[in-house]
């Protein structure tokens, strides 16, 4: 039978044309194809609309404020732009206790790693805390995550140090340097609060899991190396980040070696790989970890200022400014030859940090049961990076390893991260001249410490065995970030992503379908052996939209499986193909080029006695179908709602 009534009058009210059938037994009505089975009519610009709206609007943010009044509208459209607004009236003292303790733990861990990160992206120590103070408060009001401890991240960081350094040198004109890094952080925050604003999150989307696997494992090799220079207490060292050029500067400049340097350096580094290790294998005892690095701050701090007759050789951070942050929108750099360098590095950035603030944001919002909006995270971020920008500071982003401590600590809202601003302050405005003596070698510990956690072998070698093409990705991106540049490492893991969704999408995947006997189920022959064979019958499945693309493609995939199963069917004994059944379940989409695809198909089978019949195409597929006229050369027995009732039903017009 074609399509019948009783499981398609949903589609269409009028019906023009009918015909009986009788199929075992029973007559049953059957309807002429190009007068059902078609969505209701639109216009043009209802299908753009509705388009629109899924790909921009998939979540429909605006259903809460249908039906409701004037003044309720503005106190959901406050909750809905500043969060602050729904969890502040609910705050309690109970909740204000568990956030104090939490931001009070995370301020341990953000102040030693924010004078770390700063250094790794060749900044002035100072600024690195100027970022732990100005970007958390701002997304306390505006960021939808509970658990997200903002600050400097070491990614966001070392990428920034590695693309300006490219162009400038922080020694010798660290001026310019400074201009470039605060326009780069305002171009990361424009670029992230736009794609917020136009709902434009799918870009990230592009930096898959193996790609950010490979991307990071590299990153954080090359930036362990780059710390040998504080660990080994040596002063000339190269700027380059690829991994020959570091360990050819280590072992050149090996009497620059400083022994009670590396001896200081790897004892305090043994530490911190301990307590971090005792956290991660019982979190119960997270404290020992998240108060370790700043626990090591005060201790070598100490030893080298009472002991600084014999530890002079020992490198120090120095003098470092008390205050608040300086403004620094005059240090905009808008125009001039290195504005470039200063927007791509903004990009690059912008992305990484993103991507790594709504995952972390995203997987604790998961384990405590409640939900994130990434485009609103996307704005918050964007815009806390924008103000900071003007606040001399660079780019942040939720931080993995203090999210997690955050969370431990027992944080019920973002007001942690106000604590943990709080006390940056009062470090900017009281503690400043306690550093003078801290030892470069601790904050390079400090970031080994907090970057080896990146280097994730276990998850590489899972992709090995579920999919070699996101390995190659991860691999790529490995390679590409330790041999040749960061960003350059990023590119051709992009790249490499790329070229796995063009060959997903130029040659999708098909398959002989087979029935499952006693069952109206019909699944690849290949797969699952108790599917069997139709005879008369080759039924293929196509997986995939049918695109210009990939049309070419299919019809000399499709001809290649007949060609291969006559053969079959020749060397077994079996019986002569006399229809073809093409599975349209899992095609969602087809346009031009793949209607003419199906129309010349259908010609060439036609020229060798072969009968083409359509199963289950969906709606839009079946409107494009009927647009194009080419239903009308199928006829009543062309196109069926499944396989099991093509095969029937043609079965029984043969046996007839």
């Amino acid at each position: 039978m074609g399509i019948n009534s009783n499981r398609v009058d949903h589609y269409s009210s009028s019906v023009h044309a009918t015909q009986q059938h009788t199929v075992t037994g029973e007559t049953m009505t059957s309807l002429a194809v190009h007068d059902v089975c078609l969505p209701p009519p639109k216009s043009t610009l209802r299908k753009l609309q509705h388009r629109l709206s899924d790909v921009f609007l998939p979540d429909d943010p605006l259903h809460v404020f249908k039906n409701q009044t004037s003044f309720r509208k503005l106190v959901l459209a406050l909750q809905f732009f500043f969060p602050i607004f729904d969890w502040a009236p609910k705050y309690s003292f109970k909740l204000l206790r568990s956030d104090v303790v939490s931001g009070l733990t995370i301020a341990s861990l953000a102040i030693p790693q924010g004078i770390s990160y700063a250094k790794l992206a060749n900044l002035p120590p100072i600024i690195g805390l100027y970022s732990s103070f100005v970007p958390p408060l701002i997304y306390s009001v505006l960021g939808s995550s509970r658990h997200l401890a903002v600050g400097p991240v070491s990614i966001a960081s070392l990428v920034m140090g590695t693309m300006l350094s490219e162009v400038v040198s922080h020694d010798k004109d660290p001026d310019l340097y400074l201009k470039l890094a605060f326009t780069a952080t305002f171009f990361a925050g424009v670029f992230q609060a736009s794609l917020g604003f136009l709902r434009l999150g799918f870009v990230i989307d592009f930096l898959s899991k193996a790609t950010l696997l490979g991307f990071m494992g590299g990153a954080a090799v090359i930036v362990s190396l780059q710390q040998l220079k504080g660990l080994l207490g040596i002063t000339h060292f190269t700027n380059k980040m690829q991994i020959i050029p570091v360990l050819s500067s280590t072992f050149q400049h090996k009497n620059e070696w400083s022994w009670q340097t590396y001896v200081m350096g790897f004892c305090f580094l043994a530490f911190l790989l301990t307590t971090r290790h005792i956290g991660m294998k019982k979190p119960k005892l997270f404290w020992v970890s998240a108060a370790a690095p700043l626990t090591s701050v005060v201790v070598s701090t100490v030893l080298v200022t009472l002991f600084k007759s014999k530890l002079h050789v020992i490198a120090t951070i120095g003098h470092l400014d008390k205050g608040l942050n300086p403004p620094s929108t005059n240090m905009l750099y808008f125009q001039g030859q290195f504005l470039g360098v200063a927007i791509k590095t903004g990009i690059v950035t912008g992305i990484l940090s993103l991507t790594e603030g709504i995952a972390v944001g995203r997987t604790f919002a998961a384990l405590n049961n409640y939900k994130v909006d990434g485009n609103k995270e996307m704005m918050a971020i964007g815009l806390m990076n924008m103000a900071g920008s003007c606040s001399s500071c660079y780019v942040t982003t939720g931080s993995f390893s203090r999210s997690a401590v955050n969370a431990n600590a027992g944080a019920k809202t973002v007001v942690s991260n106000i604590v943990m601003a709080s006390t940056v302050l009062v470090t900017l405005m009281l503690l400043m001249p306690l550093f003078y003596y801290t030892p470069n070698l601790i904050l390079a510990a400090i970031i080994i410490t907090a970057v080896i956690g990146l280097i994730d072998y276990q998850s590489a070698l899972r992709l090995w065995k579920v999919d070699k093409l996101d390995f190659l990705a991860c691999l790529s991106s490995y390679i590409g970030v330790l041999m040749i540049s960061v960003p350059v490492g990023i590119l051709i893991a992009v790249g490499v992503s790329v070229f796995k969704i063009l060959l997903h999408v130029t040659r999708p995947n098909t398959c002989v379908l087979g029935n499952i006997m006693g069952t109206q189920i019909y699944q690849n022959v290949s797969r699952y052996n108790e599917a069997q064979r139709v005879p008369y019958f080759i039924i293929l499945g196509i997986e995939a939209p049918i695109y210009f693309a990939n049309a070419n493609y299919l019809q000399e995939r499709i001809l290649r499986w007949i060609r291969e199963e006559e053969e079959w069917l020749a060397a077994n004994n079996g019986p002569s193909i006399k229809c073809v059944i093409i599975d349209m379940t899992s095609v969602t989409a087809i346009d031009t080029s793949g209607l003419a695809m199906v129309k010349e198909l259908k010609k060439l089978l036609e020229k060798r006695s072969l009968q083409l019949v359509l199963a289950n195409p969906g709606g839009t597929v079946m409107e494009k179908l009927h647009q194009s006229d080419i239903l009308e050369s199928f006829g009543s027995e062309g196109v069926y709602l499944t396989v099991d009732e093509a095969v029937a039903d043609l079965s029984s017009a043969w046996k007839a």
